[in-house]
C-alpha cells in the first residue's frame, strides 16, 4: 500500500518513479525480512529522495536578471572665472636681527645698553677693561719715538757715507716693526669696544657692568624693525610659480587688517624633509601687530584664469598617474582622460580631454563601465 501512494507522489518525475520502481523489487527480494527492518529501509529510502529533491532546488541556476541601469547627476561644463590660490603658514621676520657678543674676553667696565632704545650703527654700546693694552700701547709709542730719531740721523750718516746701507736698514726695520705692534695693540683695543653693527633697536640686556664676559656671552640683541619681512614655505610643484616681484597678502593674530607684502627671493633648493621651498618676501606696511616671529596665515594667488574649464572634484577617477571623467553622450557613460590643472575647494580645472558644453557624470561613477546604459535624473533634464 505504501509503495502505490508512493508511485502517485512520484509520478511527475520520472527519475525519482525508476529509482522507486527499482527499490520496490528489491523489497520483493526482502519480503522474508521481519516487518520493523523493512519498514525502516522504506523509511530510509524516502528520506534520501526527498534530500535529492532539495539538493536540487539549491543546485539548481538562477535566471540571469538584466544588467542595472544607473541614474545619475551630470553638471554641463562651461568656461567660468577661475582663482587659483594657496593659504600657508609663515612668521613675521626682522629685516636684519642679530646677538651681540664681545670679540675678546675681559670685564665690563661701561654699559649704554638700554633696553629697547633705538640706536645708529656705530653707536657704543659696552667697554671692555683696557688698561694693560692702553699700558703696552704707550710703551710702544715711546720706542718708536726713539727708533724714529735714531732712524733719521743715520739717514744723514748714510748720505755721507759714515755709515755702511745695512746698518741704516737695521734702523728703519726696527721703526717699521714697531709700528706693526703698535697696529696690533689697536687692534686689540677695538675689540674691547662692542658697538652696534647697523641701526636697530635693542632687546634685553643680559649683563651688568663689572661683569666678565666671553665671545660665548650673549649681551643683548639688536633688530631692524622699520622694515619686516615674512617668511613661509610653499609645496615644491608650486616653486617655480613664485617669481621675484609676486605680490602675496597676509593676516596675523591681534589685527583685522590684512597686509600686503611682494617676494624678494627664494631658497636655492628644496628642503629633502618637507618637500618644500622657504620664500622671503617683503612687507610694505607697518603697524604695532607686526613683531618679529608672529605667526602669520599668508595667501598666494597663483593663476588668475577668465575661460577655465572647471569640474567637480568627485567627479575624477584617479587611475595610477592617470585621470578620467565619464561624460553622458546619447544615454551612455563614456570614459575620457583628462589632465588637470589648479583646484579650489569644490573644483579642479581640466586643461585637456573634454570641451565645453560636455555633460560630465559626477555621481555612482565608481558603478560605471565604459559604454553603460544611464539615465539622467529629473533635476538634469529640466536644465
Amino acid at each position: 500500500m505504501v509503495i502505490e501512494h508512493s508511485i502517485v507522489y512520484f509520478k511527475g518525475n520520472k527519475q525519482r518513479l525508476s529509482v522507486l520502481l527499482a527499490f520496490n523489487y528489491k523489497m520483493v527480494l526482502v519480503q522474508k525480512f521481519p516487518t520493523y527492518l523493512r519498514v525502516l529501509l522504506l523509511l530510509s529510502f524516502s528520506g534520501l529522495l526527498f534530500c535529492k529533491e532539495d539538493a536540487d532546488k539549491i543546485t539548481k541556476p538562477s535566471t540571469p536578471q538584466g544588467e542595472q541601469k544607473y541614474t545619475v547627476q551630470t553638471v554641463v561644463t562651461y568656461p567660468q572665472g577661475l582663482i587659483a590660490d594657496i593659504e600657508v603658514p609663515g612668521t613675521i621676520l626682522a629685516n636684519e636681527s642679530t646677538e651681540i657678543h664681545p670679540e675678546t674676553s675681559g670685564r665690563l667696565v661701561e654699559m649704554n645698553i638700554r633696553e629697547g632704545a633705538n640706536v645708529n650703527k656705530g653707536d657704543l654700546l659696552a667697554k671692555l677693561y683696557d688698561g694693560d693694552l692702553q699700558a703696552q700701547m704707550h710703551k710702544l709709542e715711546v720706542q718708536l719715538k726713539l727708533a724714529e730719531q735714531t732712524e733719521k740721523r743715520q739717514a744723514e750718516l748714510v748720505k755721507i757715507q759714515g755709515i755702511s746701507q745695512q746698518e741704516y736698514d737695521l734702523s728703519l726695520l726696527e721703526v717699521l716693526s714697531l709700528k706693526a705692534d703698535m697696529d696690533i695693540i689697536k687692534e686689540d683695543i677695538r675689540k674691547t669696544e662692542i658697538r652696534a653693527p647697523f641701526a636697530g633697536k635693542l632687546g634685553f640686556r643680559n649683563v651688568s657692568p663689572g661683569a666678565y664676559v666671553t665671545p660665548a656671552t650673549v649681551m643683548t640683541t639688536i633688530s631692524q624693525v622699520n622694515t619686516l619681512k615674512v617668511q613661509f614655505n610653499v609645496p615644491e610643484r608650486y616653486g617655480a610659480k613664485l617669481t621675484k616681484g609676486l605680490p602675496v597678502s597676509f593676516v596675523v593674530d591681534g589685527s583685522s587688517q590684512r597686509f600686503s607684502a611682494s617676494v624678494i627671493a627664494s631658497e636655492i633648493m628644496i628642503d629633502e624633509a618637507t618637500r618644500s621651498l622657504a620664500v622671503r618676501a617683503t612687507v610694505h606696511e607697518k603697524s604695532p601687530a607686526l613683531i618679529p616671529g608672529v605667526f602669520a596665515k599668508v595667501k598666494i594667488i597663483l593663476e588668475k584664469n577668465t575661460d577655465a574649464l572647471m569640474v567637480p572634484n568627485n567627479a575624477v577617477i584617479l587611475l595610477g598617474r592617470k585621470k578620467q571623467v565619464y561624460v553622458y553622450q546619447q544615454g551612455k557613460a563614456i570614459p575620457k582622460e583628462i589632465t588637470t590643472g589648479a583646484r579650489d575647494s569644490t573644483n579642479i580645472q581640466v586643461l585637456s580631454g573634454i570641451n565645453p558644453g560636455d555633460t560630465v557624470i559626477t555621481s555612482a561613477i565608481m558603478f560605471l563601465r565604459p559604454g553603460l546604459e544611464v539615465n539622467l535624473m529629473k533635476e538634469n533634464l529640466s536644465e
